[in-house]
């Protein structure tokens, strides 16, 4: 048993005159980064979430799009350049700016925000920690639409698998199972490891992110910024177990394409990456809980 890709095309529409055609990938990006926006510049008219005076002003939200744009596209380019393929870009480097043909890694985009948001909160005298809450509770919608587009366009599928629930993408890369289980009348069924990043670090992370601003998250500073470090990494390192490895780390000698390995187990770039972001995330998420909460005075 498997599931039949869904019938939906890659591209949105198709800009008439031009025959340029815009796609679901682009459409998640844009679609994230406005929520994103509306949410925070919400956020920023409610002093009362914060235990006080809100971090900055509401109009000022939109010069930080600007920064985050730029953090999220050269982050993201240049951390797929430096932490998967380093070797290929060195001899190619003029590949780097071809942004549109894809390659683009999450935690590299991450450390653009970061850079983003730090150099913006120095330059207005915001409190970086707050800024940082801000980012972590809207970023599970990026998230979730960027998986989702994943899934449609599609690209970065999973691991073969002979459960029910395997999909068989109609990519011809994804058809052969290599002799592993999934293998179906000729076609690879495949575990939709994006819809799967999509629930977890999406829907599960937004929900939890979500009920702890009900109950006063942001008015301790950290809290939400830990709690989506911590469990956007964990959520990435569950997953990698399901996602197709890497082609240029993967071998006949190594088929799950471990980075690093150790007997029969290792760990792939992507669990490498995650593991800092858990760390980081516990520590500030127990540093925000022992101080008093904004508005509260110190026991």
């Amino acid at each position: 048993m498997a599931i039949p890709f869904p019938d939906i095309d890659p591209n949105a529409f198709v800009i008439p005159g031009v025959d340029l055609p815009i796609r679901w990938y682009a459409l998640a990006y844009i679609a994230g980064l406005v929520a994103g926006w509306q949410i925070i510049v919400a956020l920023m008219k409610r002093p009362r979430l914060w235990g006080g005076e809100a971090p900055m002003e509401p109009a000022r939200v939109e010069d930080l799009l600007t920064a985050v744009i730029l953090g999220v596209i050269l982050g993201g380019r240049l951390g797929y350049v430096l932490f998967y393929q380093p070797g290929y870009y060195l001899t190619h480097p003029l590949e780097i700016l071809k942004v549109w043909e894809g390659g683009m890694a999450f935690h590299g985009g991450f450390l653009g925000v970061v850079v983003a948001g730090l150099w913006f909160a120095r330059r207005h005298q915001i409190a970086p920690l707050a800024l940082a809450d801000a980012f972590a509770l809207v970023a599970p919608i990026g998230l979730l639409l960027g998986r989702v587009a994943n899934f449609i366009k599609p690209e970065l599928w999973g691991r073969p698998t002979d459960a029910p629930w395997g999909v068989i993408f109609p990519v011809p890369e994804a058809q052969f199972c290599d002799g592993m289980a999934g293998q179906i009348d000729g076609a690879c069924a495949r575990h939709a490891s994006q819809l799967y990043e999509a629930g977890l670090e999406g829907l599960v992370l937004g929900a939890i992110l979500w009920g702890l601003l009900a109950l006063g998250g942001l008015r301790r500073p950290g809290l939400l910024l830990g709690v989506f470090l911590a469990g956007y990494g964990a959520a990435r390192a569950f997953v990698e177990l399901f996602r197709q490895p890497d082609a240029q780390f993967a071998s006949p000698e190594n088929p799950l394409g471990y980075v690093l390995q150790f007997g029969g187990a290792g760990l792939t770039m992507g669990q490498i990456l995650s593991i800092p972001m858990i760390l980081v995330g516990l520590w500030f998420a127990w540093r925000a809980m022992r101080l008093p909460k904004r508005g509260e005075a110190a026991l």
